[in-house]
């Protein structure tokens, strides 16, 4: 009998599909928020609208950082706690805290669960998964208890005790999270000018966003370094670090030249190095800002379009279409100009399958946000294109960036809104292997016949 159920068991997981659980995971994530937030305790007033509080918990779950109603006005302290444990738990993944749960339990871990934390952090890699799961909940509680540690030494000077442990718990966790959430109503904007605040949240967003393979890879370098051993980076770090360092540089210098005379003509040299910087970071995927965005210049939100479309890395808390699959377009572009066939990078070829995912991702995405604005402007036609498609983005980004749309948006607006946060954090490849078809019906092709192309 027990090898019967044994055997039944095996079967269910050989014809599992991880990205359908990753996507309902989340699913069901989001409406477990949605009916706690729901809760007469979970805001000032005791009430909140069905639709709000969706897209609330989808925000905070896809660590967006969107809202609709002002997070320290209109919530409670039992709602803001809501929130902030749910941009936790989506930050670091559902899959990972439901395998730590079963872990911490004692309980058998399916291999579901096992291949999900494992692609989601370290693909290819051969892990155990307890010692997997400790290293992330490790690296990630350290971080933020380090954040947390920063940031307190600054708000103490401004608030009370208490308030200054909350506030610096809650921004020290969004800002790991990528979430953007804040319990200031003007985010971070009174501290535009303040060198440990700044340099502590842009600290938490970049290793946030950089991935768990890329710190652990870094980890270890420094380590191999102080011990002269030799070194080795995989081909995965060096992409994400050059690529996310080219963005942050380049993205820096052109933003203040753009907006030196414009938004930043009355700050001090001090401030204005200080929110560049910080403006030009925050766009992929955080959703912070110092800055009244709606200042910035056309030139200025376009740069940022850009770069919340590209976004974080893989296997971060982070959205958008990824650093690495930016990286590998620029680098299929540079063959072809250069007439070669295979795709290198740092004296490595990239695999077509790559290749081809890394088109497909920004074809599904930029379809996405095409639909997406297209829907939200055909239904309030009122609102700037500009103002929608940068909302859309931000949406897709996992950003929370705004120029002060969302609480304009209707109720249909925001429901597709939700669905923008949601594909944006699943992601669109992933959900295309979620609801597509398993297998194919048939293996054969059709005659080949060319096509007039650009």
């Amino acid at each position: 009998m027990r090898k019967r159920k044994a055997s039944v068991s095996f079967r269910k997981e050989k014809h599992f599909q991880p990205a359908q659980v990753l996507a309902i995971s989340f699913i069901v994530a989001i409406l477990a928020g949605t009916l706690l937030l729901l809760l007469p305790v979970s805001t000032t007033s005791g009430h909140i609208s069905f639709v709000d509080a969706l897209f609330t918990s989808t925000s905070a779950v896809c660590v967006t950082g969107l809202i609709v109603q002002d997070t320290p006005t209109y919530f409670s302290l039992t709602g803001q706690v809501i929130i902030l444990i749910l941009l936790q738990l989506g930050g670091l993944g559902i899959m990972t805290f439901s395998t730590m749960i079963l872990l911490a339990a004692g309980r058998r871990v399916a291999i579901t669960e096992r291949i999900l934390v494992q692609e989601g952090y370290q693909p290819g890699f051969a892990w155990d998964i307890r010692s997997l799961i400790k290293n992330i909940f490790l690296f990630t509680f350290s971080i933020e208890f380090l954040g947390f540690l920063l940031l307190l030494v600054r708000f103490k000077q401004d608030l009370p005790w208490p308030r200054a442990l909350y506030s610096s718990l809650f921004h020290a966790v969004s800002a790991f999270c990528n979430a953007g959430f804040s319990v200031n109503s003007n985010s971070l904007m009174s501290y535009r000018g303040d060198i440990i605040v700044n340099c502590t949240i842009i600290f938490l967003i970049v290793l946030g966003g950089l991935g768990f393979l890329v710190i652990r890879e870094m980890a270890g370098f420094i380590s191999r370094l102080s011990r002269g051993a030799k070194i080795q980076v995989s081909l995965h770090s060096k992409l994400v670090l050059s690529t996310s360092a080219v963005l942050i540089g380049v993205s820096f210098f052109i933003f203040l030249g753009l907006e030196w005379n414009h938004s930043l003509k009355m700050f001090s040299l001090k401030e204005k190095i200080l929110a560049s910087l910080f403006q030009v970071i925050t766009p992929r995927t955080a959703g912070f800002n110092t800055l009244n965005l709606t200042s910035l210049g056309p030139a200025s939100i376009l740069l940022l379009l850009l770069l919340m479309f590209i976004g974080a890395s893989p296997g971060s808390t982070g959205g958008g279409v990824k650093t690495s699959t930016f990286g590998v377009v620029l680098a299929f572009l540079r063959s072809r100009i250069a007439a070669r066939e295979s795709v290198h990078l740092f004296y490595r070829t990239i695999p077509q399958e790559n290749v081809v995912k890394a088109f497909t991702i920004i074809s599904l995405s930029l379809s996405l946000i095409f639909i997406s604005s297209f829907i939200v402007l055909f239904n309030q036609p009122g609102i700037l294109m500009r103002d929608v498609f940068f909302e859309v983005v931000s949406a897709f980004g996992t950003v929370g960036l705004s120029l002060g749309v969302t609480p304009q948006l209707s109720g249909l607006s925001k429901i597709f809104i939700v669905i923008t946060m949601y594909a944006g954090r699943v992601g669109p490849l992933t959900l295309l292997y979620a609801f597509s078809r398993r297998k194919a019906l048939g293996k054969f092709e059709y005659v080949e016949e060319k096509l007039m192309i650009g």
